[in-house]
């Protein structure tokens, strides 16, 4: 059952298209009374009719409502090779743990997103399925997105990505990982290394570091990706 779903998965990221396909990939747990600053920053190059040496940097913060629903608001700006760093858009997410851990054969959860373009009349709205597997030391996590993007200043169409990621759990301080990207004009492969420490009485930070290489020549040639949280 379990290799059938990951084979579905994998069929769907290939066949359907995807938007901003390399950037984190999402777990399904929602902590109680929990908040988080979050910084993520993601780098690439050489990609055919996008600019050169991309940086794309997202500030959140967010809080959990209960122990089920989970609400962030990121604002994100990006710069290039042809651009000086601005201001591209605001993102409100809202996480939803649907299952309790362990209580079936994976753990699910929703993630709804709602992006409005900062200088645009341009929206983007996406609901996720967020699956988490643990066998032993492993865990295997899969992301599949549905994006809608509408608005005066934006063509109206429908995209999906799909995200996948195979982690050893090694300790609590590092985890590598090995993590699959596939959507609309993307596609791509590479390592990636997960932790997390304690910085005083619950509190602490979760860090990732990535490399991702592109499959094809419709994808970046190398997108690096890292992430910074600091609970509390």
């Amino acid at each position: 059952m379990i290799g059938c779903s990951v084979i579905w998965l994998l069929q769907a990221g290939q066949c359907l298209a995807g938007g901003v396909v390399i950037d984190r990939i999402y777990h399904p747990y929602v902590q109680l009374d929990e908040q988080e600053l979050e910084w993520r920053g993601i780098f690439q190059n050489h990609q055919p009719g996008v600019a050169d040496n991309l940086r794309r940097h997202s500030l959140g913060y967010g809080r959990s409502l209960n122990d089920r629903w989970f609400l962030e608001f990121y604002l994100v700006g990006e710069r290039s090779a042809d651009a000086s760093f601005d201001l591209e858009s605001y993102e409100l997410e809202a996480r939803r743990q649907l299952t309790e851990q362990g209580e079936f054969w994976a753990d699910w959860g929703l993630l709804l997103e709602i992006e409005k373009e900062a200088n645009e009349d341009a929206w983007e709205f996406s609901s996720g399925i967020l699956v988490e597997k643990e066998w032993g030391k492993w865990s295997g996590t899969a992301n599949l997105f549905l994006e809608y993007e509408w608005g005066p200043d934006t063509a109206s169409d429908w995209d999906t990505r799909l995200g996948l990621q195979a982690r050893y759990r090694y300790s609590r301080g590092f985890e590598p990982a090995l993590e699959f990207y596939s959507g609309k004009h993307t596609r791509g492969i590479g390592p990636a290394m997960l932790g997390q420490f304690n910085v005083g009485t619950k509190r602490q930070v979760k860090w990732e570091a990535g490399v991702i290489f592109g499959l094809d020549n419709k994808s970046p040639d190398r997108t690096l990706r890292f992430n910074l949280e600091f609970e509390f």
